[in-house]
């Protein structure tokens, strides 16, 4: 699904990244990813964070997700990175749908 997308995806507005210290994280690099359901019916989430480096390349990608969240709901997946825990990233949201 998110493959096949040319743009961001239906849900951009509906998520939020926040940053997890690697001290708690076992040395990785972790963001939680606020999913707020802001529409008027139950739906389904899928979303991609892209690890970038400095330059702006992507080293890494964690796809997550929330099921049959209720409206207004929040769900409050974390997504990690594989990449060396000695890199510096910045996660970005690339794409998300809600359906």
């Amino acid at each position: 699904m998110l493959a096949t997308l040319d743009t961001g995806g239906n849900a951009l507005g509906d998520v939020v990244i926040t940053g997890v210290p690697r001290a708690r994280t076992g040395g990785l690099h972790a963001v939680v990813v606020t999913i707020t359901n802001t529409g008027l019916d139950t739906a389904s989430y899928a979303v991609q964070v892209d690890f970038t480096d400095t330059s702006g390349k992507t080293v890494d990608s964690a796809v997550v997700g929330a099921e049959r969240l209720p409206a207004g709901e929040q769900a409050q997946p974390v997504a990690f990175s594989r990449a060396p825990a000695d890199q510096t990233l910045l996660p970005v949201v690339v794409k998300a749908v809600r359906f």
